[in-house]
């Protein structure tokens, strides 16, 4: 089995988790939820979904597992969030880019306690810190420190968390 859903998670019956072919692992922690239209795809590479306890995935959000997802304890997510942990391989111009597969990349980390707001795109090698928040509508890549806020197209850092 490649999905794990703790008995004590929530997940919406409109909610549509796709199993993996490849073996790929989707687990969703205690008193997790998942809301309606959330779309968890097993795409781009052989990575895992991992969803710690007591998180919150908002509706609309989209997670493909790339090469891999972890979500820590207790991060807020809101609506229509993509979680990107893919790309494209693109460097061949005599191959079209859907033949050319997908890179090998660092997967994506959330540590806990972190506040994602609506319409953000969370790209492979995001390493968010923990308890930082992240405004509606930015764009993360790379590392960001804990405690923080961050936005923007690419989201920089605003201000300390007091």
């Amino acid at each position: 089995m490649t999905i794990e859903i703790h008995p004590d998670a929530k997940i919406s019956t409109l909610a549509d988790i796709e199993d993996s072919v490849r073996g790929t692992c989707i687990v969703i922690g205690p008193r997790s939820i998942i809301d309606s239209f959330v779309k968890i795809k097993p795409a781009g590479g052989s990575g895992g979904v991992f969803i710690g306890s007591d998180s919150k995935i908002n509706s609309g959000c989209v997670i493909y597992t790339g090469n891999g997802v972890q979500i820590g304890n207790g991060v807020l997510v809101a609506a229509n969030t993509t979680f990107a942990s893919t790309n494209h391989v693109y460097e061949r111009r005599d191959i079209p880019i859907f033949r050319q597969g997908h890179a090998k990349g660092l997967g994506i980390v959330i540590e806990d306690d972190v506040w994602i707001g609506a319409n953000c795109v969370i790209l492979d090698g995001a390493y968010i810190g923990k308890g930082t928040i992240i405004a509606a509508g930015s764009v993360v890549r790379g590392k960001l420190e804990s405690y923080c806020v961050y936005g923007g197209i690419p989201a920089r850092k605003i201000k300390d968390r007091p």
